[in-house]
């Protein structure tokens, strides 16, 4: 009987630890549009994944400039730490900087305790460098952990994810690829991810984001809306 007892707790508390994970699921996230990202109908919110990369940001940074787009860029600590100057040039540029934690691990394997702390660690270096307090926190492969909900909560961080991605992290992409990707999702209140960073992906897949990028804003604009920040995004 008591075997079972224990039992029957630790697969309780298993649980209660992975259940918001199935918000990474599709067909949860349907059902979440603030966890989700949905926003107002003539607007796409346009998010970056994994950098700061002296190697590539600065060029997602110059081709959005020269776009006249304004992007949410959810950092990682760890690459925060060794390039601040990108940090300070993301918020000078009028984009928005959020968290993506500290380093790229998945919050379901992360032993107790170390999701908050790398929040908060993650949040005071963005204060630190950049001047400003982040707001939103997208979870390492967009899977949470009910700690990294409780985390994210403590240090006055709100959880998004997507409702689109441009699959652009593995070898095989290319700016088409992307852009097909995108494409089922592209409408009003989407909420865009792609990345500004290699570090967790296939070596050189920037690339097939940064050239998509041109193509993205033309065919927002062709649909009438307009691309912009989280901040702006008016999150159900």
């Amino acid at each position: 009987m008591a075997r079972a007892a224990l039992t029957f707790a630790i697969t309780g508390l298993a649980l209660l630890h992975a259940g918001p994970a199935a918000s990474w699921l599709p067909a949860v996230r349907r059902r979440l549009p603030a966890l989700a990202g949905v926003g107002r109908a003539g607007h796409v919110a346009l998010t970056f994944d994994d950098g700061p990369d002296p190697r590539s940001t600065p060029l997602f940074l110059d081709e959005l400039r020269r776009l006249g787009c304004r992007a949410t860029f959810f950092v990682l600590g760890d690459m925060l730490r060794r390039r601040p100057e990108l940090g300070r040039r993301i918020v000078a540029e009028g984009h928005e900087i959020a968290v993506h934690g500290w380093h790229h691990r998945n919050s379901l394997l992360t032993r107790p305790g170390r999701v908050t702390a790398e929040l908060g660690r993650t949040v005071d270096l963005v204060a630190a460098v950049t001047g400003t307090e982040p707001l939103w926190y997208r979870p390492p492969y967009g899977v949470l952990s009910a700690e990294a909900l409780a985390g994210a909560r403590r240090h006055g961080l709100r959880p998004v994810l997507w409702t689109a991605w441009g699959k652009d992290w593995v070898s095989t992409a290319t700016p088409a690829s992307v852009l097909a990707a995108l494409a089922p999702g592209l409408h009003g209140g989407a909420t865009v991810l792609l990345h500004d960073s290699d570090c967790t992906s296939a070596p050189g897949s920037w690339r097939a984001a940064l050239g998509a990028l041109p193509g993205l804003v033309a065919r927002c604009a062709d649909l009438g809306l307009q691309v912009g920040p989280l901040r702006e995004h008016g999150v159900l």
